[in-house]
């Protein structure tokens, strides 16, 4: 199933289902009253090290990326999802992500120097 809700002016909400990484978890959202969906979310405008990086530095990275994202947002939490879009890969949307206490996290994990800024292309490796 595709999840189309084009360039949302407002938020969706959703409830937190699964940390993936530091930069991708799960979600229910609500379609209908009685219709959710479970999705995929890419938060926007950030980039992780990957949890089966490259070398050890990028694992660590990694690990310390999701577990504060599972601190950002737990799960069972409502979160909202601005300016959805659909990702490269199917199944999966791209959105910028605020927890239920207003924080914005693409800029909270980039403060924390968890992720790196990335609007689209090349991505960098995290190892040096």
């Amino acid at each position: 199933m595709i999840l189309i809700l084009g360039h949302s002016a407002y938020a969706v909400p959703a409830t937190v289902d699964y940390i993936f990484d530091g930069d991708t978890f799960s979600a229910q959202v609500k379609l209908e009253d009685d219709i959710k969906i479970s999705v995929r979310v890419r938060i926007m405008d950030i980039d992780a090290p990957e949890i089966s990086g490259r070398c050890d530095s990028e694992i660590q990275g990694a690990l310390k990326a999701k577990k504060r994202l599972e601190e950002l947002l737990p799960i069972g939490a409502t979160v909202d999802l601005q300016d959805v879009k659909d990702d490269k890969y199917l199944g999966r949307i791209d959105a910028h992500v605020k927890n239920s206490d207003g924080i914005d996290i693409s800029s909270t994990m980039i403060k924390e120097k968890l992720v790196r800024k990335y609007g689209g292309g090349k991505r960098y490796g995290w190892c040096e």
